[in-house]
């Protein structure tokens, strides 16, 4: 396919080799993506830090605080991850931002600190964290 086009100005052109495009992806098992869940309702997010046992990892902590409310609980992310000061030898403090998503009615603060404790609930159990002061 071969194109120009001039619109008062400099003549450009460009060829597009249709042939040369990739194939679209087979269906490997024959499932189908779940349907798109979208809300017109606020998200809320939260940070939380946790000190942890240098052992533990990120992917833990974020798990474990995925896992505490499944259908509230859009994305987790960490975005930090801090030892020195504060933070006792061989621990280290993960800083996780979890974003809320409410489904059908917009969160009331109760609702957001109830999700909250069971957040950090959920993640001391599996982890052994305790919240960074």
């Amino acid at each position: 396919m071969l194109c120009a086009l001039d619109l008062d100005g400099p003549v450009v052109g460009f060829e597009l080799m249709l042939d040369a495009l990739p194939k679209p992806k087979a269906r490997k098992s024959g499932r189908a993506r779940p349907a798109l869940r979208a809300s017109d309702l606020p998200t809320v997010e939260r940070d939380f830090a946790f000190v942890v046992d240098e052992s533990v990892t990120a992917e833990a902590v974020m798990r474990a605080a995925k896992g505490a409310e499944k259908t509230l609980i859009g994305e987790v992310r960490l975005f930090d991850v801090y030892r020195g000061e504060g933070v006792a030898e061989g621990k280290k403090s993960l800083a996780i931002a979890v974003r809320l998503q409410p489904t059908d009615h917009t969160f009331t603060d109760a609702e957001i600190e109830a999700v909250g404790g069971r957040i950090v609930t959920a993640v001391a159990k599996a982890t052994g964290a305790s919240l960074r002061d």
